[in-house]
């Protein structure tokens, strides 16, 4: 299958391969922070799962909030992690190999995971993911922003955790392991898929772009509550599910 024909599993997409990917870092600043450590995950239903996982040095110290989160100090990096742009070379062309068969990418928010990988492929002189695809990213189901398009006006929080208790899934562990957190993610797409069957009528064409769309919709209805509120600053951007503009050190 070639890159353009990314909606050939067309609405049976929910019983075919999945590809998730999901990040840990110094710090939530897609353009200035750094991936620690990442995983990828091929799910085939029914079938297998394998799981990849990198440890990185990121090159700058990690912050002792960022490591209270995901357990991986700037020392422990320094003497384990890979050199950065040997591991975000194997990330970048693993994930595009499956894009490129049109396995869907599934990533939670993932407008940052997706964001900071490229910006992160840009400092270290690398080819983005859109280039290496010679096309946007996609398909990308995220169910973060699928949660809040088809149960738009459930009241609470909507982080991963979250979601893993609203719908019931049951974590292999700790969350912020990236590796427990895409298999939480894929789970936490099952439970959608369960109750919402709609979604799997769609074809990824169309939900890909029903996502744009939801996510757009979603950030602008935010940032005119943030502006009534008084808040300053640039709120949610309305791109997904890559953030455009990003400007690297």
């Amino acid at each position: 299958m070639d890159e353009q024909s990314y909606d050939a599993f067309g609405a049976g997409w929910a019983q075919g391969p999945l590809v998730g990917f999901d990040t840990e870092t110094t710090g939530v600043d897609v353009a200035h922070d750094r991936i620690v450590t990442a995983a990828v995950v091929l799910r085939v239903p029914g079938v297998s799962t394998e799981v990849r996982t990198w440890l990185i040095d990121p090159g700058v110290e990690i912050p002792a909030e960022a490591a209270a989160i995901h357990g991986i100090s700037t020392e422990h990096a320094r003497a384990h992690g890979a050199e950065p742009a040997a591991a975000l070379e194997s990330i970048a062309s693993t994930l595009a190999a499956h894009l490129h068969e049109g396995v869907p990418l599934v990533a939670y928010n993932a407008a940052f995971d997706l964001s900071l990988l490229d910006a992160e492929l840009v400092r270290h002189g690398l080819p983005t993911l859109p280039q290496r695809l010679g096309r946007p990213v996609a398909p990308v189901l995220d169910p973060l922003v699928i949660d809040r398009w088809q149960d738009r006006y459930r009241p609470g929080k909507r982080r991963l955790g979250d979601l893993v208790v609203h719908y019931g899934v049951q974590a292999t562990d700790d969350l912020h392991a990236a590796d427990v957190d895409v298999l939480a993610t894929l789970d936490v797409l099952g439970a959608l898929v369960h109750h919402f069957p709609v979604l799997a009528t769609l074809s990824l064409e169309r939900l890909h772009e029903a996502q744009v769309g939801a996510h757009h919709a979603w950030a602008r209805n935010f940032n005119e509550w943030r502006e009534s509120q008084g808040y300053d600053g640039p709120g949610a951007s309305t791109t997904w599910p890559v953030t455009v503009g990003q400007n690297p050190e």
